[in-house]
């Protein structure tokens, strides 16, 4: 386990990747921390969690876009079912796809967002289902 730390933390090192702890703000009164490693720059977005064979329980990546404006996502080489959190600039999470399945075969299906989004915060699948996470809700600490 100690060795699957350490590889992690390397990779991450090396991938100029920083990890942030953000916060989500639940209509049932809860705070939700995720530790998310932050992709704000054409390379890390492109690469995203692709090629990843697990994630830990409340871990995620934060996309982070120059502005505000539609986004679409894909799964290609994506292994982990994962949620797609979507949120607008002022922290307002607008949209949730739920459980997106990895693809294995080309064409890949996208996931374009229904509203502009600044962010995007991706976490295991039935993560959002989990921990009770809606449209509506308010997440802090994004940048």
């Amino acid at each position: 386990m100690q060795s699957e730390i350490f590889v992690l933390l390397v990779l991450i090192f090396l991938s100029g990747c920083v990890e942030k702890v953000i916060e989500i703000y639940t209509s049932d009164h809860r705070i939700v921390k995720v530790n998310a490693e932050v992709a704000d720059d054409n390379e890390k977005r492109s690469r995203g969690l692709m090629f990843r064979k697990s994630l830990a329980e409340n871990n995620g990546m934060v996309f982070v876009f120059d502005k505000e404006m539609n986004v679409t996502f894909w799964m290609k080489n994506t292994f982990l079912p994962l949620d797609m959190i979507f949120i607008s600039s002022n922290g307002t999470i607008n949209e949730i796809k739920e459980n997106v399945q990895p693809c294995y075969e080309d064409p890949c299906p996208i996931y374009p967002s229904l509203y502009p989004s600044k962010y995007v915060l991706e976490v295991n699948a039935n993560f959002s289902k989990k921990n009770n996470i809606k449209v509506g809700d308010i997440v802090k600490n994004l940048e």
